[in-house]
């Protein structure tokens, strides 16, 4: 509960600037003014727009870090695999993601594809760089002990490698799925007519910032809840560590 104290007072903040005339409404509209809009959003397209962005968000989410949990083992385990594409995968990282809207729109159109296409792109990147590092950080004497036991490559990644590069793992999960919410409002702002990212143009279009608002709120509570359960399942899954949570005070 202690986290909403500040959008809180930054709300009250803002109620009060706007309502005694300091702050201009057609700029910065009052928290309640955009509370209203969301509550008649609510009994029209609103939901829709949340279905719609959410499923093309898990959709390139899956899939980038499915690519990506196959490609980083391999070049994490094999220094050969890393001369071959390690270079590739670094140079094409250092591209924005609006670099590829264009040519993904001539290749794939404005459907899903295109959009589902540069999501999955975003969230490649983070969990590979972030599944190798966790990798090659595996404490070469484990490795050596696992050698000396005769495990075989299965047992030597099940037993060894997965456990100790499982929190670089769910760090990458939690930047890729962040980089997913970003890069689905890069591409319905250019060619959608329905999600959050359509919500911002259409604020912007028709200047009414209390929609622009609303999609940033959405997004930013979108944002946190996807987060939250992976979060909650990084605790779960790494349970067995004993680290340092931080003072309470």
């Amino acid at each position: 509960m202690r986290g909403l104290a500040l959008p809180i007072l930054v709300f009250a903040a803002l109620e009060g600037l706007v309502r005694s005339g300091r702050m201009p409404d057609y700029l910065m509209p009052a928290p309640s003014q955009v509370f209203e809009t969301i509550l008649d959003l609510a009994h029209g397209p609103l939901w829709q727009h949340i279905g719609i962005s959410t499923f093309r968000v898990f959709s390139g989410f899956a899939i980038g870090a499915a690519l990506a949990l196959f490609i980083g083992t391999w070049v994490g385990l094999s220094r050969r695999a890393e001369a071959y594409l390690e270079p590739s995968f670094q140079a094409l990282r250092a591209v924005p993601g609006l670099a590829w809207v264009p040519l993904l729109l001539i290749w794939l159109g404005i459907d899903e594809a295109s959009k589902i296409t540069l999501i999955a792109i975003g969230a490649f990147f983070p969990v590979y760089l972030n599944l190798v590092a966790g990798i090659r950080n595996v404490d070469r004497k484990l490795v050596e002990v696992g050698a000396l036991y005769q495990f075989s490559s299965y047992r030597l990644v099940r037993h060894i490698f997965v456990p100790a590069a499982l929190p670089y793992l769910f760090t990458g999960l939690r930047q890729a799925l962040s980089m997913a919410w970003l890069c689905v409002v890069a591409a319905e702002l250019l060619a959608a007519t329905k999600g959050i990212g359509y919500l911002l143009t259409d604020g912007r279009e028709t200047s009414r910032p209390d929609l622009v608002l609303v999609a940033i709120i959405l997004l930013a509570v979108m944002g946190k809840l996807t987060d939250s359960v992976l979060r909650a399942l990084e605790t779960r899954g790494l349970g067995w560590r004993d680290s340092y949570a931080g003072k309470p005070g």
